[in-house]
């Protein structure tokens, strides 16, 4: 009886102890609950009227994404591949208002855009979200927001899986964070949102099951949205050299250094190669300021520093070269488009596109100078049935030296005032470095049968 009285008491003083407390743990639904409200209504279903030259011919499709209003005069940001190609764009803000938008600038390499939306003169300026420098931590809660499948908005939740994930060959200056909140088609360009209600980044890969999905930081955003801004693009500098780091797991590589990164490659007619620079070169330092490159997730940080100098400006690069440390001035160039230019030729069944040296480095080894290659065949069109194919270099037609996009169309064109006349044309073609000539029969209008 006496241990049960003393239990008793015991339990009674606890009590007496806490009825004054207060919890001052959040509670998680409400949070969840901030922070979506908190971004939200600035969430933008896009749709998108799209120009596709691909297979050949001139068709329009239409494509939806998301977006993210960061303005209160109407700026929204998405991925670049939600509007490229654009034709028209059309954005649905989540209070049901609707109104066309257009590009203020974009950039292919971080796949980002900013639209401006076309808001009639008195309207109500939209919901705006804050984007976030701050840097996620591994197993940070985040919201993942957007119109996946071109449905109505949605919210999936889940953690940062890896904050420094290195993508090869989708983005030279970025690291990405992976998450397992649910990314799915028509996602892209939805914001990523942390618990404090502020977007942290721009949700860009993903796969059908949603199950694993990739966004690109708004700290990096944040670097180059005054360029787009200002000049409608990214403005990155083009010094025409790969970097690699000092050890590669995979390959099975490493090399006998403890800083610095390795010249992987330079480019033939690029500013590095006519500085002197060479594949191998230990490179060591950037106007001073070091830089090291242990593994490929140290390369990104290494890349955005190139693409930030200015142009023409040269940069001091100090190298390693043969055990001996020496200088290098380089002067980047504007790196210019990252894709050509490209035109369908409807009666032929091709599509011609200029090759382009980060678009189609493969091609560039064949046609240093550039030119213009065969980017779609249709399936059914004059160009298939006459043996042409995909990536054959275009070098002349009837007779023509081929160099520009401009040439074909001028080909084209006389070709088509030379009907029904004339329905033959010979085609000089480049494949995997070897001259062929081709005739092109375009007798029957593939087109009209359709």
């Amino acid at each position: 009886m006496k241990v049960r009285k003393k239990l008793g008491m015991a339990a009674l003083a606890a009590a007496a102890l806490c009825a004054g407390c207060v919890s001052t743990t959040p509670d998680f639904r409400q949070v969840v609950s901030e922070a979506k409200a908190a971004v939200a209504p600035s969430v933008v279903f896009i749709r998108v009227i799209v120009n596709d030259t691909e297979s050949g011919r001139n068709r329009k499709g239409v494509a939806s994404g998301s977006g993210v209003v960061i303005s209160a005069d109407g700026e929204v940001l998405t991925n670049h591949h939600v509007i490229d190609k654009s034709s028209e764009i059309r954005c649905q803000l989540a209070d049901g208002r609707s109104f066309p938008a257009k590009v203020l600038g974009k950039d292919k390499d971080l796949d980002i855009a900013l639209l401006k939306l076309e808001l009639p003169k008195g309207a109500e300026p939209p919901p705006v979200a804050s984007l976030s420098p701050r840097r996620l931590d591994v197993g940070e809660v985040v919201l993942a927001m957007g119109a996946p499948w071109g449905l109505a908005r949605s919210v999936s939740m889940g953690i940062v899986s890896c904050n420094d994930r290195f993508l090869e060959n989708c983005g030279d200056y970025t690291l990405w964070y992976q998450t397992d909140a649910a990314i799915s088609p028509g996602n892209s360009g939805g914001p990523l949102v942390d618990t404090a209600g502020l977007v942290v980044g721009l949700n860009t890969r993903g796969n059908m099951m949603g199950a694993q999905g990739f966004t690109i930081p708004s700290a990096t955003i944040l670097e180059i949205l005054p360029d787009l801004r200002k000049h409608g693009e990214a403005h990155w500098a083009w010094f025409g050299f790969k970097i690699q780091p000092l050890e590669d797991f995979k390959r099975n590589i490493r090399f006998d250094a403890k800083e610095g990164a390795i010249i992987a490659d330079v480019e033939q007619g690029s500013p590095a190669e006519k500085a002197g620079l060479r594949a191998n070169d230990l490179l060591l330092a950037v106007d001073g300021e070091k830089v090291t490159a242990r593994f490929w997730e140290d390369i990104p940080v290494i890349e955005r520093k190139l693409g930030r100098k200015e142009f023409e400006k040269p940069c001091t690069l100090s190298i390693v070269r043969g055990g001996k440390a020496t200088e290098v001035k380089v002067a980047p160039t504007e790196k210019g488009r990252v894709e050509g230019e490209e035109f369908a030729c409807e009666r032929w069944g091709l599509t011609a596109k200029e090759i382009n040296r980060f678009y189609n480095p493969d091609l560039v080894f064949f046609a240093p100078e550039g030119g213009v290659y065969i980017s779609g065949v249709a399936w059914d069109g004059n160009a298939e049935n006459c043996g042409f194919r995909t990536k054959d270099i275009v070098v002349e037609i009837g007779g023509r030296q081929i160099k520009t996009v401009a040439d074909v169309k001028a080909e084209y064109a006389k070709a088509l005032a030379a009907l029904p006349g004339k329905t033959r044309v010979p085609i000089v073609v480049m494949r995997n470095g070897r001259r062929t000539t081709l005739v092109l029969d375009y007798t029957e209008d593939t087109e009209k049968e359709d």
